[in-house]
């Protein structure tokens, strides 16, 4: 990795960590946090061992036109319905709004299946809950080299 890629990773990492990001069920929407159990997911669905958010839009975070997400984003419906699994709306959202991205949340995909529809759909950072357990950031990249100005977290799983 070069050392602006590491820059931009390390960037996008603490964005991510700052995000806020929230789940639609019957037309209320719920928060969800890095870090924290997804206690409102485990209520919605009692059977479930796991649930995992992600995206189509904007690949590697490089903006690209809205035609173009919403058609990734067709696509990424169009797979989760043929999986059988349960989903719902989701989105994830800078907290000045600056930046905001539609999502969904998976209920019980497999780690396997949540790594390849991210690497299929190229992106860099997606968020997995275990019943009972902390939610975690997925960041499909190395690891960039730390410096003093770069926060560890302990719910980050660095995949590459």
């Amino acid at each position: 990795m070069q050392i602006d890629d590491q820059a931009r990773v390390a960037t996008l990492f603490a964005a991510y960590l700052a995000a806020e990001y929230s789940w639609e069920l019957d037309n209320a929407w719920y928060a969800l946090r890095i870090g924290h159990p997804a206690l409102e997911l485990e209520a919605a669905f009692p059977e479930a061992a796991s649930f995992s958010l992600l995206s189509a839009w904007n690949p590697q975070s490089v903006p690209r036109p809205d035609v173009v997400n919403r058609s990734e984003d067709q696509q990424l419906q169009l797979v989760l319905e043929s999986s059988g699994l349960q989903f719902r709306p989701a989105f994830a959202a800078a907290t000045n709004r600056a930046w905001r991205e539609p999502s969904w949340i998976v209920v019980d995909l497999s780690l396997t299946g949540l790594d390849a529809l991210a690497q299929r759909f190229g992106q860099l950072g997606t968020l997995l809950w275990r019943r009972g357990e902390p939610g975690r950031l997925r960041m499909y990249a190395a690891e960039p080299v730390r410096d003093p100005d770069y926060a560890v977290h302990d719910c980050v799983d660095w995949v590459k």
